[in-house]
């Protein structure tokens, strides 16, 4: 696993075979062409991190919002409308200056996908689910973030009754900033715990 990490995806005969199925289907007319586009575009346009950071931001900006959030992050991420079919039970874990955490699914690929997307090729792979719990700080390294020494790192693994959400340290410097900016600042790799928040807005 590299640093580059989003573009180690080569393409296959795969995606060649699964569109030949769903050709055949629709053909035969077991599933329908519409409601496929409606899926995919609901995944790449509706659901996905873009959420994530909607939920963070508002825990940042909203001190009441937070505590509800960490004390039950299922029925708080449903009050910004966040809910759905592997969202159904989730906790939220909160970065602080001492405590970093970061998750992993040992099992499979478990994901909190209403608010986070489909989940990465890294986060489903051997590697990853294997060197998450015996060297979190290692792969960390690998994604350009080494936290402090003193800075202690909880390792959380989810399955497919519990999700779990980092909840990033907020960044130096951001009192004062909007919901909408401060959002920009939370990436899919900082709710996972891979990485922090950006400090800055990106160009």
């Amino acid at each position: 696993m590299s640093k580059d990490h989003d573009h180690d995806y080569q393409p296959s005969d795969i995606s060649l075979r699964v569109k030949a199925v769903e050709s055949l289907l629709v053909e035969k007319g077991l599933i329908d062409r519409e409601a496929i586009d409606k899926l995919v575009d609901a995944y790449e346009n509706k659901i996905g991190p873009h959420n994530g950071a909607r939920v963070v931001a508002r825990a940042w900006c909203d001190p009441e919002f937070k505590k509800r959030l960490l004390a039950d992050g299922t029925k708080a991420i449903a009050e910004l409308g966040y809910t759905g079919i592997q969202g159904e039970d989730m906790v939220v874990v909160e970065n602080t200056a001492n405590i970093h955490n970061m998750v992993v699914c040992t099992l499979c690929s478990c994901y909190p996908r209403p608010i986070l997307g489909r989940p990465p090729d890294w986060y489903k792979s051997f590697n990853y689910r294997q060197r998450a719990v015996v060297d979190p700080r290692g792969v960390m390294r690998e994604f350009g973030f080494d936290p402090p020494d003193n800075v202690e790192v909880r390792v959380h693994d989810s399955t497919a009754d519990i999700r779990y959400l980092v909840l990033p340290l907020r960044p130096k410097g951001t009192q004062g900033w909007s919901e909408d900016d401060l959002a920009k600042l939370v990436t899919r790799d900082s709710m996972i715990g891979v990485m922090k928040a950006l400090s800055s807005l990106p160009e």
